[in-house]
């Protein structure tokens, strides 16, 4: 019985006994020292074993999708983070699937070279925009691999480039002086609070404009940074330090807040601000004043004191941090 199924077999494929005999004949031969002096029993079952194995990734193989399906559905897969993430991942994906002939790769085929061309193209014009790029592909490729759609991640091997910083310097206390006149301005008190947190607490612009009344504990004078309102996910607490003659119900973010933060710069004669200059200035001025990196570090929201140090930590005078401290009282 089992003769003749193999014999209809045989005249069902396009192959003949030739042909068999000689893939039976390259399995083997591939095989090498593996197969030689086998009996015929264990020969055959090392055959079979070898036929499984191969069907099996060849199957695997051909389970995949297409990149742009995938980088899609990685963006999909993460739609409970905050808008802004997903509006950048979304423009990230936007910008690669530009690339000419990318959109409709096999994710399990795509190289590190043809990864590497993407990321020039799409984003070499900016160091910044080439390593946000490169994280978002390689997070595609980890999803497709947790998704089975490929078997390796190709963007493992492209480098990352190191990131240069540039020293910002902190605002001088004339122009410190300068925001806290302006925002005396009838027109402008309600960004006294919004000012306090950004100069005196190192809180960045971002989080302060996501701060609702719930996250003010004025009885501890201290601000909650919930994880959620951060940028980089990690919560904190920080002092409550408000500019004098501030009371409780001062302590509120306004209504379009960008807008107003942006007026309040341009009535103090600002005509160029660099962004997170405040939290340079906080500390700056606080490393200078109260030596004590580790509060600070608790206080920025850092793991470690490495940023603090190479990217924060402008040298400044004593007698002029102890003048921007004054300020408070």
């Amino acid at each position: 019985m089992k003769t003749q199924s193999i014999n209809k077999m045989m005249i069902a494929l396009p192959l003949g006994g030739m042909d068999a005999a000689r893939l039976v004949m390259e399995c083997v031969e591939g095989l090498g020292g593996r197969a030689e002096g086998l009996p015929r029993v264990e020969l055959m079952e090392l055959v079979r074993r070898v036929l499984r194995e191969g069907i099996a990734a060849v199957q695997a193989a051909e389970r995949t999708e297409c990149f742009e399906r995938v980088a899609w559905a990685s963006v999909e897969s993460r739609a409970a983070r905050r808008p802004t993430t997903t509006r950048d991942l979304r423009y990230y994906v936007r910008k690669m699937l530009k690339v000419e002939g990318v959109a409709q790769l096999p994710l399990r085929a795509m190289t590190t070279a043809q990864c590497r061309r993407i990321l020039d193209v799409a984003f070499g014009h900016s160091a910044h925009s080439y390593r946000k790029g490169r994280a978002i592909l390689h997070s595609i490729f980890a999803y497709g691999f947790r998704q089975e759609f490929c078997d390796v991640n190709p963007v493992a091997r492209i480098e990352v480039p190191p990131v240069v910083e540039k020293p910002i310097e902190p605002l001088s206390n004339d122009e410190v002086e300068r925001l806290r006149e302006t925002v005396q301005v009838r027109r402008f008190r309600d960004m006294r609070f919004s000012l306090s947190l950004l100069l005196y607490s190192g809180v960045r612009p971002a989080e302060v404009e996501r701060l609702t009344a719930s996250d003010v504990c004025w009885e501890e004078r201290q601000v909650i940074i919930r994880p959620q309102k951060s940028k980089t996910g990690g919560g904190r607490v920080v002092p409550l330090r408000l500019l004098p003659g501030m009371q409780q119900k001062d302590c509120r973010v306004p209504r379009n807040w960008q807008n107003r933060w942006q007026s309040l710069r341009r009535a103090a004669g600002f005509t160029h601000w660099q962004p997170d200059v405040c939290r340079h200035t906080f500390a700056s001025y606080h490393a200078a004043h109260f030596r004590n990196l580790p509060e600070l570090q608790l206080e920025m929201g850092h793991r470690d004191l490495n940023l603090l140090r190479s990217r924060y930590m402008m040298p400044s005078s004593r007698r002029n941090a102890a003048r921007f401290w004054r300020m408070l009282k």
